[in-house]
């Protein structure tokens, strides 16, 4: 019960964040390409792990442009979902369609070298 409980809250806070990305923040450093690929809340809700993935644009200085906005989307998230206890932000890159990517390749060259 738990756990379907967590990921509630993880599916509410990655609508937040996303949100908030569209709208919300006015940093330079974050591109308009970002977007929220998973949100993990540990069980004790004290850290929530935001995934993003970048279509283009510096990765870390996008990274280093959410971290100095991690107070004002904890708060703004703190407004969107009751919680007792706000969970702490910790942003990640989610490098997944990168990797899907370059996969894709390889079975390509395998394929026309067999052809």
């Amino acid at each position: 019960m738990a756990s379907n409980r967590i990921k509630r809250i993880s599916e509410e806070v990655k609508k937040v964040i996303s949100t908030m990305l569209i709208n919300g923040i006015k940093d330079p450093r974050i591109t308009s390409m970002i977007s929220v690929t998973e949100v993990e809340v540990t069980n004790d809700l004290r850290y929530a792990f935001v995934y993003i993935s970048m279509l283009a644009g510096d990765k870390e200085e996008s990274l280093a442009g959410l971290n100095s906005a991690r107070g004002y989307i904890r708060r703004e998230v703190g407004k969107a979902v009751k919680l007792r206890y706000v969970p702490e932000i910790i942003f990640k890159i989610d490098d997944s369609i990168e990797k899907g990517m370059y996969m894709d390749e390889l079975i390509k060259s395998v394929n026309s070298k067999n052809d």
